[in-house]
């Protein structure tokens, strides 16, 4: 891995959290994700199943964590299970975890091969009532590939038809949407990343660049401080294409007098970041290009006062329509009929502004987090509202990642990634 290996404090004290809540003679399984192939002898770079990395910062293939509070044994009580390395294997595919290796990555004591798994689930099943097991209920998800877990639960479904069975999600959703302190460093570190690649960026767009160059720049960047890479597939839109909100194509080349809007973030240690900066591409704001581009910060500005412990993640997004409603009265983009006449369930700002203000970060972009319960000090949001305006080939929008703390005031991890306009102008042209 390129990151610093993280302190196994973190995921001694995750583990801990989680088994807290688990039900008596109950087991709970976490498997890694597979080696995706492509074609041939192809297969997609690895990334670990972000639930097995959160308990056990083990980051790579065919390992599973088993936890089972109750077991008579002691040393059965947490177990990683690992893929066998050799000699043959290091030359081949690089180094893999050892078994010392991979306690002191996780602080878990007992590591076996995963050879032996079989073998000793079984023994241990004949000890429990009840399997834990993870699947995804993410709000957005949509997958539709068969995953690891997903066989696991098949096969322990078949083997063991008279166990209860419980779901490892409604503890996960909890305790991944409040960040422990090393994580909000982590995704801090990640958002430093971005910061880096947007300077550098700043310095490199001009007239007739291409946006596949610019996420080129962001790339060098990200790799060469000890990032995998972009957290998210990013967009970099240029004019017309920034009203197509997961224009992914980058394949244009950027005109005197459009607008860029950049949703980029870094990863690091698999933590994500998540920013978006709207640049003019010849450096100079157009007076019409302002006067969106400072509304848009505004909604921004106060949207993020918002996000205090106690908030409903609903009832937000309905203040920041409100926000957003008076701005664009303001610009003349809506008038006071088109409110009076607006439907409720789709109001007339989101003419302009379609999509959502925040979501939960971390481990994933659109990470893990109760929705439904007021927010919490130590969650982590974005912040992203935007104004898109195709008759006008503009769309901007603006976002930052935000920490909810005890005292209310949200500390904002981007609060060094230039956002104002005069900033931005001035960077830009530096001779």
């Amino acid at each position: 891995m390129k990151y610093h290996q993280i302190d196994r404090e973190l995921f001694i004290k995750n583990r801990n959290k989680f088994t807290a809540q688990m039900k008596p003679a109950s087991i709970a399984i976490f498997n890694s994700n597979d080696i995706y192939p492509v074609s041939a002898d192809s297969t997609m770079p690895f990334q670990q199943a972000r639930d097995i990395f959160y308990l056990s910062g083990a980051d790579q293939e065919e390992s599973i964590l088993l936890l089972f509070p109750d077991a008579i044994d002691p040393k059965h009580r947490e177990i990683l299970f690992v893929r066998e390395t050799n000699e043959h294997i290091a030359i081949w595919e690089g180094e893999k975890l050892s078994k010392e290796r991979a306690f002191e990555v996780s602080g878990i004591k007992t590591v076996y091969w995963l050879t032996d798994f079989e073998k000793i689930f079984f023994d241990l099943m004949t000890e429990a009532e009840t399997v834990y097991f993870n699947t995804n209920e993410h709000y957005r998800q949509a997958v539709e590939t068969e995953t690891r877990e997903d066989r696991f639960i098949k096969w322990c479904k078949e083997k063991f038809p008279a166990h209860k069975w419980e779901k490892s999600n409604q503890i996960l959703q909890g305790l991944r949407g409040v960040k422990e302190a090393q994580e909000i460093d982590l995704i801090q570190h990640a958002c430093g990343i971005t910061e880096k690649g947007f300077r550098r960026v700043l310095e490199f767009v001009k007239p007739g660049v291409w946006e596949y160059e610019i996420e080129a720049e962001y790339i060098h960047e990200f790799i060469r401080n000890r990032s995998r890479g972009f957290a998210y597939t990013p967009i970099i839109a240029s004019g017309f294409n920034a009203n197509v909100l997961h224009y992914i194509e980058n394949n244009q080349q950027c005109q005197d007098g459009d607008m860029l809007l950049m949703d980029v973030g870094a990863e690091y240690a698999n933590y994500a970041s998540d920013m978006s900066r709207t640049i003019p591409v010849n450096g100079r704001f157009t007076k019409r290009q302002r006067e969106i581009y400072d509304a848009v910060l505004r909604v921004k500005n106060e949207a993020t006062k918002l996000l205090v412990p106690g908030t409903i993640w609903h009832e937000y997004h309905v203040e920041v329509g409100k926000i957003m409603t008076s701005e664009l009265l303001g610009l003349g983009l809506l008038d006071k009929a088109d409110v009076q006449n607006e439907d409720p369930s789709w109001p007339a700002y989101k003419k302009y502004f379609m999509h959502g203000t925040s979501h939960h970060m971390g481990l994933d972009t659109h990470d893990y987090g109760k929705l439904k319960e007021p927010m919490a000090a130590n969650m982590v949001f974005t912040v992203e509202p935007g104004i898109y305006i195709p008759d006008e080939n503009m769309g901007i929008r603006l976002e930052d990642d935000v920490v909810i703390t005890e005292k209310g005031e949200p500390l904002n991890l981007m609060k060094n990634i230039p956002i104002e306009a005069e900033e931005i102008e001035d960077l830009m042209n530096r001779s």
